[in-house]
C-alpha cells in the first residue's frame, strides 16, 4: 500500500544526482519540481541551477519543469535557466507528466522525475510510470499546507527506509 509512495530514490539534494550515470544508462528527458527542489521557494534561479541547467543540456538531456505554480513564479524561474514548462501542473495527476514526455520527445523508459514532495510529485511520477528521485527540502520554510504534508511523509520514509534496508539484508 505505502509503496505506490516510494520513491526510486531518495537524496540529500538534487545538486549530487550523477545525471552523467544516468546519461549513460539511457535516460534523456528530466522533469524537475522547482520550489525546495531546484532552489527555495519562490526564489529565482540561482548559479548552481542554472550552472546544473547547462550542464544538463551539454549532456544532451531535454528538461522540463512541471510546477503546481502559476505561471508568473514558473516562467520568472525559467527566464535564467530557458527549458520548457508546464505551470499549474496539477500534480500528483498524470496528465501533465505525460504531456511533458511529449514534449520532450521522451517516454517512461526514458525520463526520470525529480522532486521533493512524497504525495504531488513522486506519487505523480509513480502514476505516470517515471522513474522518480525525492530529494530533501532546500529550505525548512514552507506554506502551513506544505508544513503538515511534510508530517505524513516522515511516515511513509520511515517505512521507505525500513523495506529498503529489508531488501538490502534479503541481497547479502
Amino acid at each position: 500500500m505505502m509503496e505506490k509512495f516510494y520513491p526510486d530514490e531518495y537524496l540529500d539534494s538534487t545538486y549530487e544526482i550523477d545525471f552523467d550515470e544516468l546519461y549513460a544508462q539511457g535516460y534523456r528527458g528530466v522533469i524537475f519540481d522547482i520550489d525546495n527542489t531546484l532552489v527555495r521557494h519562490g526564489a529565482p534561479a540561482d548559479e548552481r541551477a542554472c550552472a546544473l541547467f547547462a550542464h544538463l543540456k551539454e549532456l544532451g538531456f531535454a528538461c522540463m519543469l512541471l510546477s503546481n505554480n502559476k505561471e508568473p513564479r514558473v516562467k520568472m524561474f525559467n527566464d535564467a535557466v530557458n527549458v520548457s514548462y508546464i505551470y499549474k501542473a496539477g500534480k500528483p495527476n498524470p496528465a501533465n507528466y505525460k504531456k511533458a514526455m511529449e514534449e520532450l520527445g521522451t517516454d517512461t523508459g526514458n525520463t526520470i522525475f525529480v522532486g521533493d514532495q512524497i504525495f504531488t510529485d513522486i506519487y505523480g511520477a509513480k502514476r505516470a510510470g517515471i522513474r522518480s528521485i525525492l530529494v530533501k527540502p532546500i529550505h525548512p520554510k514552507e506554506e502551513i499546507q506544505i508544513v503538515l504534508k511534510r508530517y505524513l511523509e516522515k511516515i511513509v520514509l520511515y517505512f521507505y527506509r525500513r523495506d529498503l534496508a529489508k531488501k538490502n539484508k534479503e541481497k547479502q
